[in-house]
């Protein structure tokens, strides 16, 4: 499947493939068709993490240019990242030289920011914890000065930031763009709440998809938090109550609800934790009925994810459909609806 490599200037009039688990029907619509296809009573449910920029370029203390990928702000202040030799999202990750080594207490710059690295972590010596002498309110002002959204070679152009923002975008959590719910403009969403559809949000930190490495990717997506407001768990029960059906907006929305309900014997608890649960064949979930995400093909990360929601056997033809039919795929591409009529 091609990607999409430039955000589309209509979202709603993205391609949309309608797929229908039980009865193995696919159907080919149109983002602008999502209202018709969910009902009255049922409940849409976001990730409104906005996407900061963890793209860092910097130097060693040898000149020796580098990347750091930011992938998650620890409770200690730390933070994990992933560390890339010279070059930029122009060159596929996976093709990308080699970092210089970098032991704990080595020092570097990035974004004219000073660095530490605390300590290299399992499986790979790109996988770092590091500590930015910086804090609050001048590291993310820095960050947002030098910073660049995390993009890959698929790409066009530079992206800016507001390209990989969702239009509910809140705190900014999300390494990379909860991308499924790129397509869901304000019009309408709007006009799933005049049909009477309900609208909910968490907020989830959506980590990297890719590093280049097969170690590392073989962890990811790695533990990740969450924060499920009460107003949203209220909104869960309630429609599961009424019969109707509960719909994510991507896989992190997924993980995040069927993770705290993991941790908690089966029920669904606000508030803020961190889930290493991991989607795929055999998961059953308890508390989602159907997903929206974007479109991915076999052998991707998402992929995999997919099949907790649907056979392999209907994935692949689902896969195959959309190919033939000129669907594209990414952060920036056609969007699949996995949801019984």
């Amino acid at each position: 499947m091609k990607p999409a490599r430039w955000p589309v200037d209509q979202p709603e009039e993205g391609r949309l493939l309608h797929v229908e688990p039980r009865e193995g029907r696919l159907t080919d619509a149109r983002v602008a068709d999502l209202p018709s296809l969910l009902r009255e009573g049922d409940l849409l449910v976001v990730n409104d993490a906005a996407t900061f920029p963890a793209s860092l370029l910097g130097r060693t203390v040898l000149g020796e240019r580098i990347e750091l990928r930011l992938l998650s702000h620890e409770p200690d202040g730390t933070w994990l990242a992933v560390l890339f030799g010279a070059g930029d999202w122009r060159k596929r990750t996976e093709d990308r030289p080699t970092p210089p080594v970098m032991p704990a207490g080595t020092r570097f710059t990035v974004v004219g920011l000073p660095v530490q690295v605390v300590e290299v972590l399992p499986p790979s010596p790109r996988f770092l914890r590091v500590a930015f002498e910086e804090e609050g309110a001048g590291l993310w002002s820095a960050l947002y000065q030098g910073g660049r959204p995390v993009q890959y070679a698929h790409t066009l152009a530079p992206l800016s930031l507001w390209h990989v923002q969702t239009g509910y975008g809140a705190r900014p959590w999300a390494t990379e763009a909860p991308s499924a719910g790129l397509p869901l403009t304000w019009n309408l969403l709007l006009t799933l709440r005049r049909r009477g559809v309900r609208l909910a949000s968490l907020t989830h930190a959506t980590g990297l998809s890719s590093t280049g490495d097969a170690a590392l990717d073989a962890l990811l997506p790695r533990p990740e938090r969450s924060d499920i407001p009460a107003s949203t768990v209220a909104q869960v029960e309630a429609t599961r109550a009424a019969g109707g059906r509960v719909v994510a907006v991507g896989t992190t929305v997924v993980r995040a609800l069927e993770g705290r309900a993991a941790m908690n014997g089966g029920k669904l608890v606000a508030g803020e934790s961190v889930t290493d649960l991991l989607l795929g064949p055999g998961f059953v979930p308890r508390f989602v009925n159907g997903l929206f995400t974007g479109m991915h093909e076999p052998g991707t990360s998402h992929f995999a994810l997919l099949q907790a929601f649907c056979s392999l056997t209907l994935l692949r033809e689902a896969s195959a459909h959309a190919e033939a039919r000129g669907y594209l795929g990414h952060e920036f591409g056609d969007s699949c609806l996995m949801l019984d009529a």
